[in-house]
């Protein structure tokens, strides 16, 4: 009975009247209320379906509401004086229809202002105090096992998923291949050449994890329709740009589109194949793409350079990106959106800081570790990054839940994904040099030279793709590693008289098979029992990894090379052996980081991962 008395006390005190007359202003407002309430771009006002405690009829009362991780929270302005609330109590459960979707709820509970805070703006806080509302109630979702929709073409789906992430990973090394065509054609000045990669890397590497969340939160496939939309209008733009200011904004318009068709891509393949078998061997293709497209890339990037123009490496996006946006609403699922909000200051210094990052190893890779600007560029992007951690640590909603590092299978493929990142893209670049400084080899003639990469990654993923659904990922993922190693450290043997076939394709292909276990088993990894409210946020960060590791590769294996073959160019070596011992230094330090992930996935990842539980709970339905 005092508990009663407290809640009634703690709304707003009418009288008889009052009540009546409200009530009675309610039958015409309610109805206009309707209207908006529970639409997708309204987020005050939701509708709460109910059951009346005596007539057992079905009503709709339109109120505010604010979600709270798994639940609703709206506060008792009336008290306990109010039907729904009630009528709620009696029943102990009910619906709620917010922001276009229609969740079931249960568990009445009334909480106090302090627990019920966080869930709504500052402002409708203000108005609760004013108001003297200190009782509200929660309703939290009920959980369904088996909600999420499957696509009817499983196969098409795929071809969708893997295309889209094919034209993002592909689209970097088709155009270093081209950039001296471009320096030539809109008169770049050489100390702004480098904006034509970075403004697309940091765009990328800076909005990967906003990307990522902003698809769990506003809708996965709207997300990747979007990005593959900005993308394609971004390729346009480049390909059409005449100056070199606008081919720089088309570049970073392209790098925003990547970063929202990435992860989202990953989470919609993780919502449409089912955990086993059906999903390993959708990641083997999607693997294969992932790993092998940077080969592809430089392939596909002397051919067309060669024969057409630079012009076409950005328009031949377009007729794809189109064909994906009027495919993917027909053939992907549309997982229902997770309830929340955006964490705005975690989004900004997280995107700020890994922006700043990226920007800081780019520039590294060019002007040196050492170099002023570039030292100031990483302190701020290291106390950005930190700020950031500090801030999710203590938000009530934020982008990236730290929980999601503490599973130790998912947080030892992060740090190998991070050191393939950087082995991979650091060999690319480098050994691109060598061939063509070294061995003489045009432009087209190294594309063709890492064309076995791509045929090793493809081996390498069927591999994976048998190994993990009978032993687990741990095997696939460490040999993968040492297999990387070994042709890291392989072709590290590398002299100025070297034959292709003879010193490079050896290493290659055993590298290449490493490289396709490992994508394969690290992307299963990933988003292998997450909850699918978080599977974008996972997805983002796997591919955080690999291109922050990236931009680490090239920046410290490329300084690795040109700190040596100075050295062996002041000791009055000849030029093309003081290369040679560049890119050999360079790439033992990139059999080390190899090493290193390996000896990250030994330790962290179990042989056998435990059945996700909590972690794994799927969404409301």
């Amino acid at each position: 009975m005092n508990t009663m008395t407290s809640i009634q006390r703690s709304g707003l005190q009418l009288g008889p009247r009052t009540r009546s007359f409200i009530r009675f202003v309610a039958t015409f407002v309610n109805p206009v209320v309707m209207l908006i309430a529970g639409r997708r771009w309204m987020p005050v006002v939701g509708i709460l379906r109910h059951r009346g405690r005596r007539s057992g009829r079905s009503y709709a009362s339109p109120l505010g509401m604010r979600p709270d991780g798994d639940s609703f929270v709206m506060p008792l302005t009336f008290s306990v004086s109010a039907a729904w609330y009630r009528n709620v109590l009696a029943s102990g459960s009910a619906s709620v229809t917010y922001l276009g979707r229609t969740y079931m709820v249960r568990d009445p509970e009334v909480i106090d202002y302090e627990t019920a805070r966080r869930a709504f703006p500052r402002y409708e806080r203000l108005q609760f105090r004013v108001l003297g509302i200190n009782q509200y109630l929660r309703l939290r979702q009920v959980q369904a096992e088996s909600t999420t929709p499957r696509s009817p073409n499983l196969g098409l789906a795929l071809v969708v998923i893997a295309l889209a992430q094919l034209m993002v990973v592909l689209d970097v090394a088709v155009v270093n291949v081209a950039l001296p065509s471009i320096q030539k054609a809109l008169h770049f000045d050489p100390t702004n050449l480098e904006w034509v990669v970075n403004a697309y890397s940091i765009a990328f590497g800076g909005l990967l994890l906003l990307g990522g969340r902003m698809g769990d939160l506003f809708g996965r496939r709207r997300m990747f329709v979007l990005g593959v939309l900005l993308f394609t209008a971004g390729s346009l733009a480049g390909g059409l740009a005449t100056s070199s200011t606008a081919l720089i904004v088309a570049r970073a318009v392209q790098g925003t589109g990547g970063a929202i068709v990435a992860p989202t891509a990953l989470s919609l393949l993780a919502g449409t194949f089912k955990e086993g078998r059906q999903r390993i061997r959708a990641l083997g293709v999607y693997s294969a793409v992932s790993a092998g497209g940077g080969a592809l890339g430089l392939l596909l990037g002397g051919v067309i350079t060669n024969y057409l123009s630079w012009r076409w490496i950005l328009f031949i996006n377009a007729p794809i990106g189109i064909a994906l946006a009027l495919a993917a609403p027909r053939v992907l699922v549309a997982p229902r959106p997770s309830a929340g909000r955006l964490d705005l200051p975690g989004a900004a210094l997280v995107t700020a800081g890994a922006g700043t990052l990226v920007y800081g190893l780019s520039r590294a890779a060019v002007h040196g570790w050492s170099e002023s600007t570039t030292v100031l560029t990483l302190g701020v992007a290291a106390v950005l990054l930190v700020a950031f951690v500090g801030v999710e640590a203590i938000s009530r909603q934020p982008l990236m839940p730290l929980r999601i590092l503490a599973n130790r299978n998912r947080s030892g493929a992060y740090v190998l994904s991070f050191a393939v990142g950087a082995t991979l893209s650091g060999l690319l670049f480098l050994l691109t040099l060598f061939v063509q400084n070294v061995l003489g080899f045009t432009p087209l003639q190294a594309g063709f030279a890492f064309l076995p990469t791509a045929l090793g990654v493809i081996a390498g993923a069927g591999i994976a793709t048998r190994l993990i659904g009978r032993i687990g990922p741990r095997t696939p993922m460490t040999v993968g590693a040492l297999m990387a190693a070994i042709g890291l450290f392989w072709l590290s043997a590398i002299t100025p008289t070297s034959n292709y076939f003879a010193a490079v394709l050896g290493p290659l292909a055993v590298l290449a098979i490493g490289l396709g276990q490992i994508f394969v088993s690290t992307t299963n990894v990933t988003i292998a029992g997450v909850a699918p409210a978080e599977s974008g946020l996972a997805s983002a960060l796997l591919n955080v990894g690999r291109q922050l590791g990236g931009s680490f590769g090239i920046a410290i294996m490329g300084t690795v090379a040109a700190q040596v073959t100075r050295d062996q160019v002041l000791g009055h070596v000849a030029i093309g052996s003081a290369m040679t011992s560049g890119f050999s230094a360079a790439f033992q330090l990139a059999g080390l980081i190899a090493l290193a992930g390996f000896a990250a996935a030994l330790v962290a990842v179990r042989s056998r991962p435990k059945p996700a539980m909590a972690e794994a709970q799927a969404e409301a339905a």
